[in-house]
């Protein structure tokens, strides 16, 4: 057997540590979708204590209301434009869930596309709501594909809505939503997205891509802290949900009209949360936008793949559908691997990586966002390698029947 002082994992060990260090004394980088590792300026917006109802912190949801907007491509802002931006507090799931109770009618009936966890947590939600709903399962591995939805919609005409995920992050696959826009919008019925965790790196302008509404929250591409989300919403689209939503905190027509009438949010705010999410803001604009934090994250993607490679390991799916927001890797074949004793041997050189979230396969993912670069990525292979050799793992290839399947559903694909 080759020894661990031997070959790419040899290599590996042997690459000069980075520069970058982490953001604060003692502080892991999160490699997950979010919560993520964000700038020290952003945390330190939240020092400071603001009244929910002042007119600062009003000026303050305003222009986040409207920066969003900007990001989204409706640059007529929120009082000429198409769209609206309706913050809500709590996680991402609640404005999910919000959007769905909202702008599906009680006798709607929604397609989910799904191919990984969050496909189908919209279809719990929709159960949850007594909304009629058809999913379309595509597994872990493929996208749902346009022709795919066209068909589904022509043999179902009751349908009145379809839900996609903009960036599917239990395996990491981007999934087609230009393409799916176009085969919802031809078949005259509308598109929902859950843009979770591609909104602000990944386009999605709305003068492009025909939805009826998308969501995303405070705490991933932009790069903010957890509290907070937005649905972004045709006007349209939110005057026709009036009376509609099943829960008074979810109502995202009462939350807007009660915005737009006093500037104010209906509860309490997470104001500390909102303060920082203005820092990110500032800080996406700086950096050059989404094209910018796209470049960025899917240079730390490639670069992360390709040290990961050199070790053996295998990411889930081909280049076609790989998201830059998080790569899925099978786990190892080898004896000793352990997935337990490999997170903490990660932790130990603080980096907070990700369990897998497949049910086929065991697997593991690491995030490509937030404040990190290219040199952190090599840090983050040099630090697999390091972890490797200490559970005496000399090679990271994935049982062979993984690579098998992979190839012949990508070819379905």
């Amino acid at each position: 057997m080759k020894s661990a002082t031997d070959g790419p994992l040899a290599t590996a060990l042997a690459t000069p540590a980075a520069t970058c260090a982490p953001p604060a004394k003692g502080e892991p980088y999160l490699l997950t979708p979010g919560p993520l590792t964000t700038a020290f300026s952003t945390k330190e917006a939240m020092l400071r204590d603001w009244g929910s109802w002042d007119g600062d912190f009003r000026a303050m949801t305003a222009q986040l209301r409207h920066s969003l907007l900007e990001i989204a491509g409706d640059t007529l802002g929120n009082e000429a434009g198409d769209y609206d931006c309706v913050p809500l507090q709590g996680s991402g799931s609640y404005c999910v869930e919000a959007m769905l109770g909202s702008l599906i009618p009680r006798d709607g009936h929604a397609l989910v596309l799904a191919n990984g966890a969050y496909g189908k947590r919209i279809a719990t939600t929709l159960r949850y709501l007594g909304r009629a709903h058809t999913v379309l399962d595509k597994g872990d591995y493929l996208p749902p594909r346009a022709a795919e939805v066209e068909r589904m919609l022509d043999a179902d005409p009751s349908i009145t809505h379809v839900v996609a995920v903009h960036c599917e992050t239990s395996s990491g696959i981007l999934n087609p939503i230009e393409e799916i826009a176009t085969a919802t919008a031809a078949k005259g019925r509308k598109l929902l997205i859950d843009s979770m965790s591609a909104f602000g790196a990944i386009p999605l302008d709305v003068r492009k891509i025909a939805c009826e509404a998308f969501v995303s929250s405070a705490n991933k591409c932009i790069e903010g802290v957890p509290g907070f989300g937005f649905v972004i919403a045709r006007k349209s689209a939110l005057h026709e949900a009036r009376g509609c939503s099943h829960s008074l905190s979810l109502d995202v027509h009462d939350q807007w009209d009660v915005m737009n009438r006093t500037g104010q949010w209906r509860f309490t705010p997470p104001t500390h949360a909102v303060a920082a999410f203005m820092e990110a803001l500032r800080l996406h604009k700086l950096e050059g936008g989404q094209p910018a934090r796209l470049a960025r994250y899917a240079n730390n993607r490639d670069v992360l793949v390709a040290g990961m490679h050199e070790l053996g390991f295998e990411p889930l799916l081909n280049a076609r559908w790989r998201s830059p927001i998080i790569v899925t890797f099978f786990s190892p074949a080898h004896p000793s691997f352990n997935f337990e004793l490999f997170y903490e041997l990660m932790k130990q050189q603080r980096f907070i990586i990700y369990p897998g979230k497949l049910t086929v396969v065991d697997s593991f993912r690491i995030g490509c966002i937030g404040q990190v670069d290219e040199a952190v990525m090599r840090r983050v292979v040099q630090a697999c390698a390091t972890s490797l050799q200490t559970m005496g793992v000399d090679h990271a290839a994935p049982p062979a029947a993984a690579i098998e399947e992979r190839k012949v559903l990508a070819d379905a694909a």
